[in-house]
């Protein structure tokens, strides 16, 4: 009997080992030394751990996993060649939190991560920081929890930093996003901020320290109230909840206002997310086992989301085509630059400072004008003219309907199409202006390069001049002389 016992055991040992075997093998993308190095991953670094980027990694090297298996932080490779740090969601290898350096490393870099009280990515060839966790004071611990957040804390003060308070272009459930902090795409070209009682989506300023502006092109307002929000009663903050729903709380008891994804009434758990999307977008999504299935996208209309046509371009409804306020038409990429320094000043009729110039156009108006501002104006060109003298504006669309002015303060975009009572004013920069401008000493050093040319052209001439006739006038002589031999000799000419 107990021979038998022994070979069942026998047998169950030897099943596990396979299935364990087995698992490791059809780890999706993992690369020669991977899954080994995944196994034995910390699960809470100390004072004085260090970590040496490992580059015969694939993709991502894990450094410190969470309790359950499924998050992981580490070295990861973006764009092919460049190094970053991010918590990864295993099973998708979708990077819920990018550290996003300001100078950002390649992926050779002989990079490090090191934990002496607070986290700190040093690039050792370089001898720089590209990234750290400025917490509120020293830690004795880092760790990822099993909801993806990755804490610094402290045996006497708790947590002193942690992730869900530095979020990049993602919340997963239970983060909250407060008016504090904000998400950002990768390329940082959009944002998502809260306000008192609203979340709103930004165009961010083209060139920082411009004259630019963020420009709106969504805003939620908490409508759905069901606890009123309370001036100055606190920062409201943003959750995605696992019922399926984005709640917005002043306090914690009912939420101020719900925002129903596409699950919420039927009674999907999973772990859920919400991205602003490289496009401008803003989705939410929730995991299945498989993958992430979509559950929420806050713009449905092609004409109102900002990357369906580019800068200084109109968008026609509803199907979404592009075409240069020029009357030229454009894969979406725009029409000209959308930043540029400098004042944008004026005088009405004239040029309009250095690289702008101005373009009118007929039946056009802001897909966003619900979220501008306006001001009464007699007329068009009464509109035009307030947006001439004033220096941050780049442009008006004026209604012969309502006397209505919108005006600009960022680059002409989010234009559709309206209808022949709507008149449009555009501060535009031209690209070949600008170029000239780059060129050193701006529209008088071209000036001055065209002149030199020209000059250098009309002596090239005189001298090819001079030379035509020196050769014509031997030329001649040597003519004349075989004529007068020609003469002796009988009068046989010897030719040309």
């Amino acid at each position: 009997m107990e021979a038998v016992v022994a070979r069942i055991r026998l047998v169950l040992v030897l099943c596990v080992a396979a299935a364990a075997a087995a698992a490791l093998m059809a780890s999706p993308g993992a690369a020669a030394g991977e899954g080994a190095a995944a196994a034995a991953t910390a699960q809470e670094l100390r004072r004085g751990f260090s970590v040496t980027h490992d580059q015969s990694y694939s993709q991502f090297q894990p450094v410190l996993a969470d309790p359950t298996g499924a998050f992981a932080l580490g070295f990861l490779r973006v764009k092919a060649t460049m190094l970053d740090l991010a918590v990864l969601h295993l099973p998708s290898a979708f990077p819920l939190w990018r550290a996003i350096p300001d100078r950002p490393a390649p992926w050779s870099a002989p990079a490090s991560l090191s934990f002496d009280g607070g986290l700190v990515l040093t690039d050792r060839a370089a001898s720089k920081v590209l990234w750290s966790a400025a917490a509120a004071s020293p830690g004795d611990r880092a760790v990822l929890l099993n909801t993806s957040n990755l804490q610094i804390q402290s045996t006497s003060a708790g947590v002193v930093w942690q992730s869900f308070d530095h979020p990049s272009d993602t919340i997963v459930q239970g983060q909250n996003l407060t008016t504090a902090a904000a998400l950002y795409t990768l390329d940082r070209r959009f944002a998502m901020r809260l306000g008192s009682n609203y979340f709103a989506l930004y165009i961010e300023p083209p060139s920082p320290g411009g004259v630019a502006a963020a420009a709106m092109y969504l805003k939620h307002t908490a409508l759905q109230a069901k606890a009123q929000i309370v001036a100055g009663g606190g920062p409201t903050y943003a959750r995605v909840e696992p019922d399926g729903f984005l709640a917005m709380y002043q306090k914690e008891g009912p939420p101020a206002d719900v925002l129903s994804f596409d699950t919420f009434n039927r009674g999907v758990r999973a772990l859920r997310r919400m991205t602003l999307e490289p496009d401008g977008n803003l989705r939410a999504y929730y995991w299945d086992g498989a993958r992430w299935a979509a559950d929420y996208t806050s713009i449905t209309e092609a004409c109102e989301l900002p990357t369906t046509c580019g800068a200084y371009s109109v968008c026609a409804q509803p199907r979404g085509g592009c075409e240069c306020l020029l009357g030229n038409a454009t894969d979406g990429s725009g029409c000209a630059a959308a930043a540029a320094p400098g004042s944008l000043c004026g005088t009405p009729g004239g040029e309009v400072g250095g690289l702008y110039r101005a373009v009118r156009r007929r039946g056009v108006e802001p897909a966003n004008k619900e979220l501008l501002g306006f001001e009464r104006a007699a007329s068009a060109a009464d509109c035009e003219a307030r947006c001439e003298r004033k220096c941050s504006c780049w442009g008006a669309v004026y209604s012969n309907g309502t006397g209505y002015c919108y005006l600009l303060d960022y680059p002409a975009q989010l234009l559709v199409e309206g209808d022949e009572r709507k008149l449009g004013y555009f501060k535009v920069r031209s690209l070949e202006e600008e170029a000239a401008g780059r060129g050193g000493g701006g529209g008088a050093g071209g000036v001055k390069a065209a002149l030199l040319a020209v000059g250098v052209a009309a002596v090239v001439g005189a001298a090819a001049f001079g030379a035509y006739r020196a050769w014509d006038r031997r030329r001649r002589a040597a003519a004349d002389a075989r004529r007068q031999l020609g003469a002796v000799d009988d009068g046989l000419s010897p030719g040309p």
